[in-house]
């Protein structure tokens, strides 16, 4: 029988925003705005699953595996968006967390959504990034029924390798496949099936939980100080010094010296200051 699209959460109309296209600009974005306050709560139930998916991750982290992300649309560019900002933000190499968007680079800016129907691409596309058994997969549809990324998760649990699902749908198909399943429902879009709004605004507050809760747990932050940046220009250089003034109790120059010595890594730098300190008594 074939599937009724119609009848998935994500593909409902939202009574709260009926007339919306009748509003003024004010009141247009005072309906939007108290849709998006839906979102965060939605996420609340899912801390525990969210939660064994970052044990997972560091498990895998700490055995030599990595993270992959993989998505159509609006899903594929939020995986590698997340993907892209943990070596800057985090100092850890860029193939650490990868993420795959159906159509490929030229996808994140322009619609290539045709791809996503065959399972197939996306099953190439995971062994053409070297997956292995020691990795993590994350499939990510708001509809959790994306061809593409349900064929990626059929493959790495071929593998035995740890497979998450997330997505915004209630009993997804990705859900019922993925070995831990996240599913935070926001609920109907303002506007009806633009999934890019609500359920991507709860897709992109789990993959913030996934990578950072991951590299917390790995020691990348000391408090709440990412102690692993890389201080790659200006901005990132200030708060460098500034991470290790206060770690540290270091003066700004001694910090900024102490930063030199250590080839620019920060946590190096902590940790010369503080066995000089321990040394010296």
């Amino acid at each position: 029988m074939p599937e009724k699209l119609e009848l998935l959460l994500t593909e409902q109309p939202n009574p709260a925003s009926a007339c919306i296209d009748q509003l003024s600009s004010l009141e247009m974005l005072r309906v939007i705005n108290a849709e998006d306050r839906l979102v965060a709560e939605s996420v609340t139930p899912e801390l525990p699953n969210i939660a064994r998916a970052v044990d997972g991750i560091v498990g895998a982290f700490r055995s030599g595996g990595r993270l992959f992300y993989i998505g159509a649309g609006t899903s594929g560019r939020l995986g590698v968006l997340d993907a892209s900002e943990c070596a800057p933000t985090f100092n850890v190499p860029p193939d650490l967390v990868q993420g795959i968007i159906a159509g490929g680079e030229s996808a994140l800016s322009r619609a290539t959504e045709t791809t996503e129907d065959d399972p197939a691409i996306g099953v190439r596309d995971l062994e053409a990034r070297g997956f292995t058994a020691n990795d993590v997969l994350c499939g990510i549809a708001a509809s959790g029924r994306t061809p593409y990324v349900l064929g990626a998760i059929d493959a790495a649990n071929r593998l035995g390798a740890l497979t998450i699902g997330l997505s915004c749908t209630p009993d997804s198909e990705l859900s019922r496949r993925a070995r831990i399943a996240i599913t935070p429902l926001p609920g109907p879009e303002i506007i009806a099936g633009s999934t890019r709004l609500k359920a991507g605004t709860a897709t992109k507050l789990v993959l913030n939980m996934l990578t950072t809760g991951a590299f917390i747990r790995m020691g990348y932050v000391r408090g709440n100080l990412m102690v692993n940046v890389q201080p790659k220009n200006a901005k990132l250089l200030d708060r460098s010094i500034r991470i290790i003034e206060t770690v540290t109790g270091a003066s700004p120059d001694r910090a900024a010296s102490m930063l030199r010595f250590a080839g620019n890594n920060v946590l190096t730098a902590i940790r010369h200051i503080e066995k000089e300190k321990n040394t010296n008594g």
